[in-house]
């Protein structure tokens, strides 16, 4: 990802001291401000690197449908704000190509959100994209609208090459001029500060995402290029030009939803679609032919369809439909069934890589890294919990 046309200037931000509250005031402008982003692996109160002026906060996500929090987000928010940091939020944004997902995790996290208002909330995309790219840019549209409603900044986080590969940035940038947040690292050692050679040649780029190794053990750190992160403290982002949200219709109908915990073997007599999620909505990721079997541990109803829930060898939750509620079934399932199978996880701890890891329990490296949707060269973190088998 090199930058063929010329070096971005950073430009140096003038110092000013402010006073803290608790909705931070007087915040110095942020043009060419370096800032840090932060998880569950950055401790309740954060990491810092040198001289941050801003932090971007996770909040939680949706993984296909299956939202989690971040434990983490309110005390690291008030921990920036406490040390002089603009808080910003970002969300996990796992919908592939489903905008019924994307509705889902909305619904559920912008009523959390502890920034300000007008402050950046980023969607993290770098996961479970499906193979329309249409769909998949509808989906970021759809959360990015919904963000801009609610009277935030919508900003779009990944790479470069998996935007290229599965997004239509341009739309994007149609409708959310300068919203995008891109990642390039030029290498893996300590960096307080980026390399331009190394910048991602898109436009429409307002933060930049330098290294992942901003201070020792691993931190994010980013620039901002065009002072976006100054939203919700000295200014209020831009009136987004289409500023109506078409809802997509729910996958399903509160008055026959239900589910509950039940073991049991599915046996399909048709072709069925594994699914992120238990509905038709949510990406399909492979199908079960007639004479295979499925192991799940949950039965949901939604609306028209019976779902059962499994873990897939990959660490996560899918989903195949058993049949119409009240009709037709898909096959056989058998219930009771306890599995003697049982699926092993390990906590990284500090020392360790990928190749020791998976040499201890006499895996491929490589195997390991993809189980956890990451590659080798992914940084894992102490206490993190990692997929074996």
């Amino acid at each position: 990802m090199k930058n063929n046309t010329k070096l971005i200037q950073a430009v140096a931000a003038l110092a000013a001291a402010f006073t803290l509250a608790a909705t931070p005031v007087s915040v110095s402008a942020a043009k060419g401000d370096i800032g840090v982003d932060w998880a569950k692996y950055q401790g309740a109160t954060g990491k810092y690197g040198i001289n941050n002026k801003f932090a971007i906060i996770q909040a939680g996500g949706t993984q296909g449908g299956t939202l989690y929090d971040q434990w983490t987000y309110a005390s690291q928010v008030k921990a920036a704000q406490t040390n002089g940091l603009k808080a910003h939020t970002y969300l996990w944004y796992g919908v592939g190509g489903s905008a019924d997902i994307g509705r889902q995790a909305l619904d559920y996290f912008l009523p959390k959100i502890l920034t300000p208002k007008g402050s950046i909330i980023a969607l993290d995309y770098e996961d479970g994209a499906s193979a329309n790219m249409q769909a998949n840019t509808d989906a970021i549209l759809y959360g990015m609208r919904r963000i801009a409603q609610a009277g935030y900044t919508p900003m779009y986080y990944s790479y470069k090459p998996y935007t290229v590969a599965h997004v239509d940035y341009q739309r994007i940038l149609q409708e959310f001029p300068n919203s995008l947040w891109i990642a390039a690292y030029p290498d893996y050692q300590i960096r307080a500060l980026p390399d331009y050679g190394v910048f991602p040649s898109l436009p429409g780029i307002a933060l930049y995402q330098f290294t992942s190794m901003h201070a020792a053990g691993g931190l994010d750190g980013n620039v901002d290029l065009l002072g976006i992160t100054d939203n919700g403290y000295t200014k209020q982002p831009a009136t987004p030009s289409t500023p109506t949200v078409t809802t997509p219709p729910a996958t399903s109908s509160a008055a026959s939803d239900t589910d509950y915990a039940q073991t049991g073997v599915f046996k399909p007599s048709t072709t069925v679609n594994i699914r992120t999620g238990a509905g038709t909505g949510y990406a399909s990721v492979g199908s079960y032919a007639p004479g295979e079997s499925v192991i799940y541990d949950h039965v949901y109803i939604r609306g028209t369809y019976v779902w059962a829930r499994y873990l897939s060898y990959s660490g996560r939750y899918h989903y195949v439909a058993l049949g119409v509620n009240g009709g037709e079934s898909y096959g056989s399932r058998s219930s009771g069934y306890t599995s003697p199978v049982s699926h092993t996880y390990y906590t990284v701890r500090s020392g360790d890589s990928f190749w020791s890891i998976a040499s201890k329990y006499g895996i491929s490296m490589y195997t390991l890294a993809a189980n956890n949707g990451k590659s080798i060269y992914s940084l894992i973190y102490p206490g993190e919990s990692l997929y074996i088998r």
